[in-house]
């Protein structure tokens, strides 16, 4: 397991919740910039995807600075939930959303996704941006997706995946691990948090071994959408 901070004796959750406290302030910027915007395109995307499925009561785990649940807009729901382990970055979440005075339609909380709170049947579709990685217990946290969703719902995962073709892999690698981690220590001031990120990646079972994870959990249909040469996916899976 790649835990965020190598010399800690929490648990990955509580440095996960930890790290993002920490960098929550330079947070956007960082991600948006070290991206080159792409990210953006690709949340666009996702909500794209999910527009035919037209659901109302949406789940936004790993909700951050709330950039998914605030693109979800678009499908017109009636409820959007952000859950989040760290209060640092869901305070900024906030800021946003009461400057577009969303606080009727989009709401925040506290919480664990591989414990949540919700009732079995009652969500109609989860989106989670770049977070199951972080998840201490994967298969755990996949199961509460496949437990709250109600039948026929529809969880949307876009997560980093490993370009496998060249020459993309290579400047990949070079950038993930030497270009990004630099410019993320300088500006977040967080001398694991953007090392822990292309480490973090590297671990995760992408491809076609994350959907043997969600099938294993019972989801019954997953298609993948590789991006920008396989930087990234979007994994939906089907209850």
């Amino acid at each position: 397991m790649v835990n965020p901070y190598n010399d800690s004796e929490l648990g990955k959750k509580q440095q996960v919740a930890e790290m993002f406290n920490a960098i929550a302030p330079k947070y956007d910027f960082l991600n948006h910039w070290l991206s080159f915007g792409i990210d953006k395109l690709w949340r666009k995307k996702a909500i794209r995807l999910l527009r035919p499925y037209k659901p109302k009561n949406i789940l936004d785990v790993a909700t951050g600075t709330g950039d998914f649940a605030l693109e979800a807009m678009k499908l017109d729901p009636t409820k959007i939930i952000g859950l989040d382990i760290s209060e640092g970055m869901m305070k900024i979440a906030a800021e946003k959303i009461n400057k577009l005075q969303l606080e009727d339609t989009i709401s925040f909380e506290v919480g664990d996704s591989e414990d949540m709170r919700f009732e079995t049947r009652s969500i109609d579709a989860i989106t989670v941006g770049f977070g199951v990685r972080n998840f201490e217990h994967l298969e755990q946290g996949l199961s509460e997706f496949h437990r709250v969703l109600n039948d026929g719902g529809v969880a949307c995962v876009l997560e980093f995946s490993k370009p496998r073709s060249f020459p993309v892999k290579q400047l990949y690698n070079f950038y993930s691990y030497y270009i990004l981690p630099l410019w993320g220590r300088l500006i977040s001031k967080d001398n694991r948090a953007y090392t822990y990120l292309p480490e973090s990646v590297s671990a995760f079972p992408d491809g076609e071994d994350f959907i043997q994870v969600l099938k294993k959990v019972g989801f019954s249909s997953v298609k993948e959408y590789r991006l920008t040469f396989g930087i990234a996916t979007i994994y939906f899976a089907m209850k």
